[in-house]
Order: structure tokens, then C-alpha cells, then sequence
């Protein structure tokens, strides 16, 4: 007989606890504990990827009825009912969350809805008074959106409040340039409202290629999108025709709503992790080593709380590498390296591996470019552009990085991703027949460099 309740205590029940509480009790047998406090399904699934890709695809719509009269649809333009897109998407999340809930049920964890936080390196104790021990405790809480230390900031809301307002406002300003911000501005957009942003710094996407994300902001604002570089709020206050905002270049403007996107923090507050040893950053974040470990041999710590990178599927990878290595008996790093994302701005952007900027600092490289208008916008009349890139080393050939602006480079960037990671020359690129006519052919078919190093 075990000494503790438990094998495992997972405290988060988002993709990267389930994957993990899942795999342990299911393929190792575990006994495995699971605590959480909201819905299940987390972030991602709640109030995250999952809606927001639902957002994109409704805001979508808006170009779609333009072009199919231009293919000879007879087709008008309709109206956007909010309202009716806001139940069936709830109906879609209370879906899932149901999935979630019976995946654990059916690997045999023991769920709990409650608040869990730690007494000690083996002692959970949960909101409703109840203590559970387990030999090993996994935090995999996630994170939530800060709003900027400004007086009256409660009048904005955060990307958790949109899939729940009553009505779309008529007009929104945007506070950051992230992709968080990004992907917002490009959604609201499209549904019919009139979108401004304020970013602190030159450009959006700060940490993205350059040249994409110039691109990316140029077809933002050809689509009607305001945009004001180095501005940020100074005031705001509730008016009665909405919010009052006067921002550091001294202008004052009156929006109906105002969003704020500008960060994000781990939720590691008040779990009582330093009182047993456990570090955090100065942000929160719980310290882990290359196992996910904390300073806490018994506890570790996946996903977003521990703000390495902050994508699901790097939450579920470092979930299933925790699990190898306590209960598959095989030490496995968390594999960081290379991992392809995707910006669901319109265009959408996709990117893997280096940046220009990172690539040019570590050798000479060959950088392959192009843009040109894809052909379902353009026989469409439409200005729209995409942008396809290649970074290469002049040393080894190596692909170092792609990024693909276009509709759809979520989907390639998946592909290009797994050439990447395998170590992919150019000229392997170069031998990959063309698939005619897409969009993605220019991957293999940019045969000069556009610049070197």
C-alpha cells in the first residue's frame, strides 16, 4: 500500500494536466487526482484558441460574400447575428468541456471541482476543506490576461470577457500589438467594427520576423484597421457614450468598448508555492528545470505557468514528457527547439525557426522571398497580398526558418514545420516537385536569393 493518496495530483484541469493526468492513470497505472477551480478545458478550450478560431472563421464571412459574387454567385451581403453565433458557440464549449470531463472519468482520475493549493511538498489542500497526498504534484494552472496599472482599467475588458459580451460594440480600441491584439483586431473587423489600436512600440508582433510582420501590418491597415504605433493610455474614464480615452500623444477619443491585450501573467498567485521552496520569477512564473521539475522534487510544472513557451501543444508535449519521465522510468527533456506556431491575423501568418533578425546574427545566410497576389483574391478584384519566405544558412544549407503570410498558413506552416525540424536544405526544397496551382508551390520554387549576408 502506498503511503499517499495519490500517485499523482494534477492541479489544473486545461490541456496540458488532462493530457498528462490522462496518460499517467490510463497507460501506467496510476492513481491519479485532479483538481480544477474553473472549466475544464482550460484556456485553449474555454476561453482561447478554440473560440477564437471559431471567431476567425465567422469573421471570415465578411470578404467571402464579395467574392463569390465576383465567381457568379447570386449572393447579397447579410447582417451578423452576435447573439445567435454566441449560444451555438457556448453549445460547442460546453461540448467539449463535457469530452474533457468524460476522457478523465474514462482513464480512471478522480476529479474534483475546487480550488487546490499546497501545504506541503506531498499535501494538497482544496477549497472545499478537503486534504488529498500524492508522491507527486503537477501544476499545470495556466494563465490570465493583466490589464495595464491605470486608474478605472476595470472599464476595459480582456480577451476572457469577448466571448461573453451581450452585444458587439460599435467601435473598440485595442490596447497592444501582440498576436493576442492582432488576431482580435483582424477578427472584430471582419464582424462590422470599427477597430483602432494603441501599441507601445514601432511595430506589432514584437519577437516575429521583421519582414512578415511589417507585411502582416500593411494589409491590416489597407483593410480599415487603425493603427497608432508608440501610443499608449494615459486616462480613462465612463462617459456616457462609452469610454473616455486619452491617450500619450495627448488625443481624446470616446470608444464604445476598450480591450485590453497586453500580457499575460501564471497563475501561481496565493497557492502557497514559495512557503514550501518552490521559485517563481519575478512575473510569477514556477521555475522548472529541463524536466519540468521544480526546486521541489516531488512538484513540477507544465504549460503556461511556467512561461517557457505558451502554446497548448507545447503544454500537452511538456505534459506526456513529464509523464515519461516519473512513470515511463525514460528522463525526457522537454523538447523546445523548432516548434512552428501560427498568428490567426487575416492574412494569417505561420512561422518556424529562426527570424531573419536571429539567423543573420549567428552566420551569413541566403534570405528567399516573395509576394504576389494568390489567385482566388485577385480574379475576386481584391489587393489582397501573401508572402512567403525562406531563411538559409550559406554554411550548411539548412532551412533555418520560413514564414508564411497568407489565408491558410496555419496549415502550411504544419507541413514546412516537419522539414525544418528534420534538418531540410534548401536544395531538398528545391527537389520537392511543385504541387500547381497553390499558393505553397513557392516554397520550392524560389530559386535566387532575394538578399544575403
Amino acid at each position: 500500500m502506498s503511503d499517499f493518496d495519490y500517485d499523482l495530483f494534477v492541479i489544473g484541469g486545461g490541456s496540458g494536466g488532462v493530457r498528462a493526468a490522462r496518460v499517467a492513470a490510463g497507460e501506467h497505472g496510476a492513481k491519479v487526482g485532479l483538481a480544477e477551480e474553473d472549466r475544464y478545458g482550460g484556456t485553449c478550450v474555454i476561453r482561447g484558441c478554440v473560440p477564437k478560431k471559431l471567431m476567425v472563421f465567422a469573421s471570415g464571412y465578411r470578404d467571402m460574400f464579395g467574392d463569390a459574387r465576383s465567381y457568379g454567385w447570386d449572393i447579397k451581403n447579410g447582417d451578423f447575428d452576435w447573439v445567435s453565433f454566441r449560444t451555438s458557440l457556448h453549445t460547442e464549449l460546453d461540448r467539449l468541456e463535457g469530452i474533457y470531463r468524460k476522457m478523465l472519468a474514462g482513464s480512471g482520475v478522480d476529479t474534483f471541482d475546487a480550488r487546490a493549493t499546497l501545504k506541503d511538498a506531498h499535501t494538497v489542500t482544496l477549497s472545499t476543506g478537503e486534504e488529498k497526498t500524492a508522491k507527486h504534484i503537477l501544476i499545470a494552472t495556466g494563465g490570465r490576461p493583466v490589464r495595464l496599472p491605470l486608474e478605472n482599467a476595470d472599464l476595459g475588458i480582456v480577451s476572457d470577457d469577448i466571448f461573453n459580451l451581450d452585444q458587439l460594440p460599435k467601435s473598440i480600441l485595442i490596447v497592444g500589438g501582440g498576436y493576442i491584439a492582432c488576431e482580435f483586431a483582424c477578427i472584430l473587423h471582419g464582424l462590422g467594427v470599427e477597430v483602432s489600436m494603441y501599441f507601445r512600440g514601432a511595430q506589432i508582433l514584437n519577437g516575429f520576423d521583421d519582414e512578415a510582420r511589417g507585411f502582416i501590418a500593411d494589409q491590416m491597415r489597407s483593410r480599415g484597421i487603425e493603427m497608432h504605433s508608440g501610443a499608449n493610455i494615459l486616462e480613462m474614464e465612463d462617459h456616457a457614450e462609452g469610454v473616455w480615452v486619452k491617450s500619450a500623444h495627448g488625443q481624446e477619443q470616446t470608444f464604445s468598448q476598450v480591450f485590453f491585450a497586453t500580457g499575460r501573467r501564471p497563475n501561481s498567485d496565493d497557492m502557497g508555492l514559495q512557503e514550501i521552496g518552490v521559485n517563481l520569477a519575478r512575473n510569477g512564473a514556477i521555475e522548472v528545470n529541463e524536466y519540468s521539475q521544480t526546486g521541489v522534487p516531488s512538484i513540477y510544472a507544465i504549460g503556461d505557468v511556467t512561461d517557457r513557451i505558451n502554446l497548448t501543444p507545447v503544454a500537452i508535449r511538456e505534459g506526456m514528457a513529464f509523464v515519461a519521465t516519473v512513470f515511463g522510468g525514460v528522463p525526457t527533456p522537454v523538447d523546445h527547439d523548432l516548434i512552428p506556431s501560427a498568428v490567426f491575423t487575416q492574412p494569417e501568418m505561420g512561422t518556424v525557426g529562426m527570424t531573419e533578425e536571429q539567423a543573420e546574427k549567428q552566420g551569413n545566410i541566403e534570405v528567399y522571398a516573395t509576394s504576389f497576389k494568390p489567385m482566388q483574391t485577385a480574379f475576386a478584384g481584391r489587393d489582397d497580398r501573401v508572402m512567403m519566405k525562406l531563411i538559409v544558412s550559406c554554411e550548411d544549407r539548412r532551412v533555418l526558418g520560413c514564414h508564411i503570410v497568407a489565408p491558410q498558413a496555419g496549415e502550411m506552416i504544419q507541413m514546412a514545420g516537419i522539414a525544418v525540424k528534420m534538418g531540410a536544405t534548401k536544395e531538398q526544397f528545391d527537389a520537392t516537385c511543385a504541387v500547381h496551382p497553390t499558393m505553397s508551390e513557392e516554397l520550392v520554387t524560389m530559386r535566387t536569393p532575394t538578399r544575403s549576408t
